[in-house]
């Protein structure tokens, strides 16, 4: 199954909206959907997972990868909408421990910390 996503330009920050599961077979494409929003520029940026129903590691690993790639680049990158098998999955890693995860994109929006005068 392909993975949904969109992008949208969200309050100071990027909003890259996920569907689907997050496994061995979408994980490279969320990674390089992520890598094309660094590429670009983009600094402050936030996953809505409202969506995404099922992560496995490697849905984790590309999370964690592209979570230090913008942190590299002096940006950074949060969760938002987390499900809770998905949150099972960061707490038992201790992923949530690291990356951000909010309750909705809003609140994640509400705490975007901008790295530049365009606050992308």
């Amino acid at each position: 199954m392909d993975l949904l996503m969109s992008v949208r330009p969200g309050q100071g920050c990027t909003v890259l909206e996920v569907r689907g599961e997050l496994d061995m077979a979408t994980s490279r494409q969320l990674r390089e959907a992520l890598q094309r929003l660094v590429d670009s520029g983009d600094r402050q940026v936030v996953v809505d997972l409202a969506a995404v129903g099922f992560m496995d590691s490697s849905g984790l690993g590309a999370l964690v990868v592209m979570f230090k790639a913008l942190r590299d680049a002096g940006g950074r990158l949060c969760l938002a909408a987390v499900q809770p098998a998905v949150r099972n999955v960061l707490t038992v890693t201790s992923v949530d421990q690291v990356i951000d995860i909010y309750d909705s994109v809003p609140a994640a929006e509400a705490d975007v910390r901008p790295t530049d005068a365009a606050g992308r």
